[in-house]
């Protein structure tokens, strides 16, 4: 009985713990206790330690760890994934050979697939290109998307690549390559997450939470079926059993059946969090948003509550500036706004300032249009259906120049 509790509330805590290291950064737990354990972990924690650490040892120690958590997590290296590959790995080969001669043919059929499929999304989620913006591509890249005028406006340059930056992308530190659509570097496909591969990676996902749930109902029916042959009355939801009973035989369960029970556990208390992030990606899909978008949704609404955020009408039959911006895009509607916020919380001013009408400020996001928005069928197609990467044959590629086009204006970019 103890070592079932102890096990059970080690994974637990180490679940929590990972779940609070990955997702609670996230603009919609970062006031919530999650962010802040969150900031704990991240900040709080590392600095009281820093700071023993400066007292000790005059903080040799803190700098060679400083360094080694900077390689680990700033550079592209296969550590996290192989970790990842080798947890598939060891819990199957611990949790098959004593399950398979147990499972029933219909059982063996549908295993098979469902324990091939997350190495074959893993492959092609960490072997694809997510969407790498070059130069000899960089046309492409800028038909995919219209600028949106709110949280993408044009004329921004990467200074790393030197290109103008399409509208959705993002350059990624890690990979040292501008993304179209970037949602985020995923350490686990040792890759960004980005146009080219999302629905690759919305499929490990998918296909991992299949697995891990399957597995833990087909080892938790096992363990069942041997309590059964032992006590007859016997009821996976222990009726007719107390507590103390109840915990009792599945205590017993794990002792006679010890890597069936272990990793059906362990799939058991993984299921969640991989579920919960299948979730978060397809509230994003909902939204028309990444992750990366929502970081910049997050601060465009906090300068709305600063007063800082103004909007009005762009005329449909603007004459595009073929320096900045594609001149056609792949996508169906073009935006009808320009959102700015300024720094000084006054009007935007500047000669070169798009749009007609007055400026009217804007307190919540429900007041702005979020362009990338179709609707959640159509925000799927995009994702899994990709649009073809090529320009018309009269097409030509503009070579783009950082413009400044405001005076006190900070773009969300």
């Amino acid at each position: 009985m103890g070592t079932v509790r102890n096990v059970t509330l080690g994974v637990l805590f180490i679940s929590f713990l990972t779940f609070v290291a990955f997702f609670g950064r996230l603009p919609v737990l970062r006031n919530t206790p999650i962010g802040m354990l969150h900031r704990a972990m991240w900040i709080h924690v590392p600095n009281g330690l820093r700071s023993v650490d400066q007292w000790l040892t005059n903080g040799r120690l803190s700098a060679s760890v400083v360094r080694i958590a900077y390689t680990l997590w700033n550079d592209r290296h296969p550590t996290v994934m192989i970790f990842f590959i080798l947890l598939l790995l060891i819990s199957e080969a611990l949790y098959l050979p004593p399950a398979w001669p147990l499972l029933s043919t219909g059982q063996k059929f549908i295993s098979g697939p469902l324990l091939l499929a997350p190495y074959l999304f893993l492959y092609a989620s960490a072997a694809g290109d997510p969407g790498y913006i070059r130069r000899e591509s960089h046309a492409n890249q800028m038909s995919l998307y219209p600028y949106d005028f709110t949280i993408f406006h044009p004329g921004q340059e990467c200074r790393t690549c030197q290109l103008l930056k399409p509208a959705r992308s993002k350059h990624c530190s890690i990979c040292k390559h501008c993304i179209s659509r970037l949602d985020h570097h995923c350490i686990f496909i040792n890759n960004c997450v980005g146009y080219g591969n999302q629905h690759w990676f919305l499929l490990l996902l998918f296909s991992t939470g299949v697995m891990i749930t399957y597995g833990g109902y087909v080892g938790i029916s096992l363990l069942s079926s041997a309590i059964l042959k032992r006590i007859p009355s016997w009821r996976i939801l222990g009726i007719g059993f107390s507590w103390a009973q109840y915990f009792q035989i599945w205590a017993w369960a794990l002792q006679e059946m010890t890597r069936i029970g272990g990793v059906s556990l362990l799939c058991i208390m993984i299921a969640p969090l991989v579920w919960g992030l299948l979730g978060y990606h397809v509230y994003l899909i909902w939204a028309g948003t990444t992750t990366n978008e929502s970081m910049k949704w997050s601060e465009l609404q906090a300068d709305m509550a600063d007063g800082f955020v103004f909007k009005r009408a762009l005329p449909e039959d603007r004459e595009k500036d073929m320096n900045i911006e594609p001149a056609w895009t792949l996508w169906p509607v073009e935006s009808q706004q320009i959102v700015l916020r300024t720094t000084d919380g006054q009007q935007p001013r500047g000669a070169k300032l798009l749009g007609i009408g007055e400026w009217h400020r804007v307190w919540k996001l429900a007041a702005v249009e979020n362009l990338y928005d179709l609707g959640f069928k159509d925000n799927l197609i995009d994702i899994f259906l990709p649009r073809p990467r090529f320009l018309p044959a009269d097409a030509v590629e503009q070579e783009s120049k950082d413009h400044t086009l405001f005076e006190n204006v900070d773009p969300l970019t």
